[in-house]
């Protein structure tokens, strides 16, 4: 798709220089030490030669088709250049210049002209403020970086150029070779979805790695990257993830929700493997690059001392997976030829004096076992340990058909087996967990590869109802739907409501109470007042006719006294919910991604803890029984010691059917039921309390 930017038969460079340390010199140099094997065409209206290349004062002169375009000349120069490209035949342009949107409204407005004059030829654009772009496969450097790396089989995609020169010298140090590398810089044309997809089909590339600061379109992101994670394993390094400046929301989901939770739905969603650090960016990559999958989540490890076994062994547990018991036979076999002192369970603690052999023997065990899935390696240097033959021994072993990872911990003395292992295919990680998160990683991402179809369920409901009172809202502008109206809509969408309505009178509240049937819960309905009990604006459990009426003066009196001026609707009357357990439902809706889906357990939980999880709507029952899973509070809600669970099923059923509200009516931009309480039996679940907030469109309507 991106042959002409990636395996060009010619690169014309505009703005050569003749001078060493400038941009445009760099660049031609590079593409020569690289052995670029194409046409080069300096362009400098000033020099008639540079490094040996006969130079042109433009690409008129010389008078022949390029097919890659890579323009270093002055801000106000670069249109021109461009429209010389495209005019030369350029089928693809790298813009390396600085100075266009991220510098204010006019570099943004040349930034389009540029992108839009690519666009009407059909010509793919990078940049503008890009680094330039490698493929060692095409020995083709057209870059201002210092290096050019070995070739490998991970690919790049970088929104910063400094990330891409680090990203360079860091895989340099580890010695691991790279395939293509992009930046993409202000991403005018192409971004990375299109780099994703590229890449995605590319047989030089094993894994994708990238480093993102925004994303241009959420959907089309989804789209992209889920299509690519389903062919080979992408890991992003997102950063700009912090909510400063952001407006506070008014609901609970709005309020847990922020940019980064919604790049991390997102990233679930499509089978991203996210890096926390730039360290993790490459621990990832370089595990996924030469070890296959793990099949299973059952660990064995084997260590020369016990300490960085233990370590690595509460690594694993606290990662989610496990530390595999070993089968008797293998346990017997490893008895029988490692010294006494040896452990044979697992960690396997092959002893401080293991030698080359012992380490083999060992690997091949744990090999040998049905009852592990993956295996960490760990040295430290003792008096008697030889790291480069330990690491020659380990690779020998390797069948590759487990996933093998090794942490060879220290420094200067366990160098040699670094070496050795990265020529040989195996990861080395300085520390036990580095090397258990690049596992998890793994197995993450070999789950998500597992994952069922996506079938989405659609519940019979009355859309009409919810129209209806969602145009009346948006029309009178009353963008904060009261009590009322929110069970209603929740009623039009399958949810188990309490029978309720509103009273503007005392007595209309005693009427509403026995028309229900007593004990009822009252509370005040305000579009100006968002937290009820804030303001003593909700009172349970009244259980008579004069309850009800003193609650109803008692509670217009004070409302008016914390918040004079405030409008009153009046008062919602209800039937008292049965106890059960509190959990919370929610949406908040992201600008890039759309509806993210919240629950957690209520009360404290959401409100000290913050134990919620977000998930991306639309959402299937598989995904919705994910999120009750992945809350630390959901082993409350499967019960345990003696104390009987909920109903799950009904809670993901719900889940799914606040997913399709909010799906059919893009208005809603926030939503809670909270508590939405829950019981041993789908009857016991009862949306009690709920409140939506709309924008002003119609779409969908």
């Amino acid at each position: 798709m991106l042959e002409s930017l990636l395996s060009p038969k010619s690169v014309a460079v505009i703005g050569a220089s003749r001078t060493p340390g400038k941009v445009g010199h760099e660049i031609l140099s590079n593409l020569q030490r690289s052995g670029f094997a194409g046409g080069l065409v300096p362009v400098n209206p000033t020099a008639d030669e540079i490094l040996g290349l006969r130079c042109y004062p433009d690409l008129a002169a010389y008078g022949a088709q390029v097919e890659l375009s890579v323009i270093a000349v002055a801000t106000p120069l670069v249109k021109a250049a461009v429209e010389d490209s495209i005019a030369a035949g350029a089928r693809a342009i790298v813009v390396i210049t600085a100075g266009f949107k991220e510098v204010g409204p006019e570099g943004a407005k040349l930034e389009a002209e540029i992108a839009q004059l690519c666009s009407a030829h059909a010509v793919h654009l990078v940049g503008p403020n890009c680094l330039g772009l490698i493929n060692t496969h095409h020995a083709m450097n057209a870059s201002f970086a210092k290096r050019m790396p070995e070739k490998g089989s991970i690919s790049v995609i970088s929104q910063s150029g400094a990330l891409c020169t680090a990203i360079l010298d860091a895989a340099a140090a580890r010695r691991l070779g790279l395939s293509k590398l992009i930046s993409m810089g202000n991403k005018a044309d192409l971004t990375e979805c299109e780099f994703l997809s590229s890449l995605s089909n590319d047989v030089e590339t094993s894994v994708v790695v990238g480093y993102l600061e925004s994303i241009v379109s959420g959907n089309a992101f989804i789209k992209a990257a889920e299509s690519a994670a389903a062919k080979k394993p992408v890991v992003i390094y997102k950063a700009g993830v912090t909510q400063a400046g952001v407006k506070a929301a008014s609901s609970h989901t709005g309020g847990l929700a922020g940019a980064d939770i919604a790049y991390g739905a997102a990233f679930r969603r499509s089978g991203i493997i996210r890096a926390k650090t730039f360290e993790e960016l490459f621990d990832y990559a370089t595990a996924f690059a030469m070890q296959p999958l793990p099949k299973g989540n059952r660990v064995a490890i084997i260590t020369n001392a016990g300490g960085p076994g233990i370590m690595a062994a509460d690594a694993v547990e606290q990662s989610g997976m496990q530390v595999g018991s070993l089968g008797s036979g293998i346990t017997t076999a490893l008895r029988s030829k490692l010294p006494a002192a040896a452990s044979v369970s697992n960690p396997i603690d092959v002893l401080g004096d293991a030698d080359p052999e012992r380490y083999a023997m060992a690997v091949n065990a744990a090999q040998d076992d049905d009852s592990i899935d993956a295996i960490i390696v760990i040295l430290t240097p003792q008096a008697m340990t030889l790291p480069a033959e330990t690491a020659r021994a380990i690779a020998a072993s390797s069948r590759g058909e487990k996933t093998i990872l090794v942490s060879f911990m220290g420094g200067e003395d366990v160098m040699p087996g670094r070496d050795e292992l990265v020529a040989a295919n195996l990861p080395d990680y300085p520390s036990p967990e580095r090397a258990v998160a690049a596992l998890k990683g793994m197995y993450e991402y070999s789950l998500w590869l597992r994952r069922p179809p996506r079938i989405l369920t659609r519940f019979p409901v009355n859309r009409t109802r919810v129209r209806r009172i969602i145009n009346r809202h948006i029309k009178t502008k009353h963008y904060q739907v009261g009590e009322a109206s929110s069970k209603a809509i929740l009623r039009a969408y399958g949810f188990n409501v309490p029978p309720g309505s509103l009273a503007v009178s005392a007595e209309e509240a005693v009427e509403k109470a026995r028309k229900v049937g007593f004990p009822v819960a009252m509370k005040i309905v305000s579009p100006e007042i968002v937290h009820k009990s804030d303001l003593g604006g909700v009172k349970l459990n009244l259980a008579t006719p004069e309850m009800v009426r003193d609650a109803y003066d008692l509670m217009i009196m004070r409302v008016n006294t914390k918040l004079p001026g405030a409008r009153i609707d009046g008062v919602y009357i209800e039937k008292m919910c049965p106890r059960g357990t509190e959990v919370i439902l929610g949406m908040t809706r992201d600008p890039q991604f759309g509806p993210m889906l919240m629950f957690g357990l209520g009360g404290i939980f959401v409100e000290v803890m913050k134990d919620v999880t977000f998930h991306l709507a639309p959402i299937t029952e598989e995904e919705a029984m994910q999120m009750l899973e992945s809350t630390k509070s959901f082993a409350l809600l499967k019960g345990f010691r003696g104390r009987g669970g909920v109903d799950l099923s009904s809670i993901a059923v719900s889940i799914q059917r606040m997913s399709q509200l909010v799906t059919d009516f893009p208005q809603i931009t926030e939503m809670d039921i909270n508590p939405f309480i829950v019981g041993q039996s789908a009857a016991d679940s009862i949306a009690a309390d709920a409140r939506f907030t709309l924008a002003d469109t119609r779409t969908g309507l």
